[in-house]
């Protein structure tokens, strides 16, 4: 384990002890949680660890089935009883409710690390105390629906804000992703977790106060809108992987036409992928360059094998086929909306960066963000791996001296110096800074540059053509 990580979850400890301690000596249990067992009217301790009880076990149920979200975060249903508790008993019921009821089978089963576990508990304590400490100093309990309700929405967000922050910082030191794209990741999913669970927690707790303290079974019939948001969840995390699992299938499709292709979109997709999180994009641009790395060649399909295999060079009119193929694929994803944003990549993949390049000719910032770096990916792969018109690849410090050899001219120049910084550099030597943009004759039919793909076959002591895939 990291050193930053061990210190990191130590704070987190020592933070949760600190603040349940202090809390549950600052604060009494409010008697509202307290479920009547003996049938007196007085409400004794036994009653209100009773309601405590209660909303661990609804909690722990809640717990039992955690969604997984693409980027490694945990979604659970528990909070809506931990909201709940928090509206009834106060700051010190919130953080024991946060800190037992989410333990989740596979922490009983040992198929978490004790460390991972323990991180993941004291990264929800804290949250939950502060949560109900605002909740407390904005009125929670009070006789007006309204002002309880913003009170406990009040604690909830500051629950939800502090608990993703110190779980996307967890996640940064582990990984080793930036804080931002932490925090960015998995947000619009927690965001609307926030949003649904936090008016039911409310509810729950305005049930179980109104029906009084015989009626606590009434908000057991919360069971279903808890399970079917649970499912709401489930089902956007596996219609995503599914998703992308058909893309990926079609991918494989169209590399293994050749044999020499076969895993190239996949390893397009890697590559541009951590390009794209050196220069810190957003979730959204990371999620395209994912798609579209994978559909970047989709449009070979409408390539005859005839060309598409040739080991020769091939001539004008078949470079000409071969140069089609970003405009046949955007054409070919073009009907599926959800795909929009991964239609330029698709048809710009190929463009250079001073407008030597096909099929449009754009030149520097004309050519979308992503489409370059996914032309910097597409064209190091092909650098090192082997083709039929070179059965050796490039050394990875070739390749890198390819990339710094043309930049400005058919690389961007900040994508280059984005690619050094990425794990497919390490260890490589970088033959220097980036050159500074400038002008080559423009060419009609071989465009001249580096070893990018899919245009012609052309020998390696030839620099001015470009290989293709």
């Amino acid at each position: 384990m990291p050193r930053a990580l061990k210190i990191y979850i130590v704070g987190l400890v020592v933070l949760s002890v600190v603040s349940l301690t202090a809390t549950s000596l600052a604060f009494k249990v409010d008697p509202r949680i307290a479920i009547d067992i003996d049938g007196s009217a007085t409400v004794s301790d036994l009653d209100k660890l009773a309601g405590i009880l209660f909303w661990i076990a609804i909690g722990l149920v809640a717990s039992a089935l955690p969604v997984k979200m693409p980027r490694g975060m945990v979604v659970a249903v528990s909070s809506a009883p931990i909201f709940a508790a928090m509206a009834l008993g106060g700051p010190a019921v919130a953080g024991w409710v946060a800190l037992i009821s989410t333990i989740e089978p596979r922490e009983v089963q040992g198929r978490i690390p004790w460390y991972g576990t323990l991180a993941n508990h004291a990264s929800l304590v804290p949250p939950a105390v502060i949560a109900g400490l605002v909740a407390e100093a904005l009125g929670r309990g009070s006789p007006s629906h309204f002002i309880d309700f913003v009170a406990v929405m009040a604690g909830a967000s500051s629950m939800f804000l502090l608990n993703l922050g110190l779980a996307s910082v967890l996640l940064s030191i582990r990984t080793g992703e930036s804080l931002r794209q932490m925090l960015l990741a998995d947000s619009r999913t927690f965001a609307g977790s926030h949003i649904t669970l936090a008016p039911l927690g409310w509810l729950m707790a305005r049930m179980f106060a109104t029906e009084g303290q015989g009626g606590w079974w009434a908000t057991l019939v919360f069971a279903l809108p808890l399970y079917t948001t649970r499912l709401a969840y489930h089902q956007y995390v596996e219609m995503r992987e599914m998703f992308t699992q058909t893309i990926g299938a079609l991918a494989e499709a169209v590399d293994k036409r050749d044999p020499y292709t076969s895993k190239h979109s996949w390893r397009v997709k890697e590559i541009a992928g951590d390009i794209g999180r050196v220069m810190r994009l957003g979730e959204a641009d990371l999620e395209a360059l994912e798609w579209g790395g994978l559909l970047h060649d989709v449009g070979k399909i409408g390539v005859g094998d005839d060309v598409l295999l040739k080991q020769e060079q091939l001539t004008r009119e078949e470079r000409i086929k071969m140069n089609y193929h970003p405009v046949l694929g955007a054409e070919i994803i073009a009907p599926v909306t959800r795909l929009k944003r991964e239609l330029p990549i698709i048809r710009h993949h190929h463009e250079w960066y001073n407008g030597s390049g096909y099929p449009d000719r754009l030149v520097a910032d004309e050519i979308p963000i992503l489409a370059r770096i996914l032309h910097a990916a597409d064209a190091f792969e092909a650098m090192t791996a082997a083709r039929p018109y070179r059965m050796v690849p490039l050394t990875p410090e070739q390749a890198l001296a390819e990339m710094r050899k043309f930049s400005g001219i058919q690389f961007d120049p900040k994508v280059v110096d984005a690619f050094v910084k990425t794990k497919w550099a390490l260890g490589v030597h970088d033959p220097g800074a980036p050159v500074v943009v400038r002008q080559v004759p423009m060419i009609t039919d071989v465009a001249a540059g580096a070893a990018k793909a899919d245009t012609g076959r052309a020998a390696d002591s030839a620099p001015g053509l470009e290989p293709h895939n």
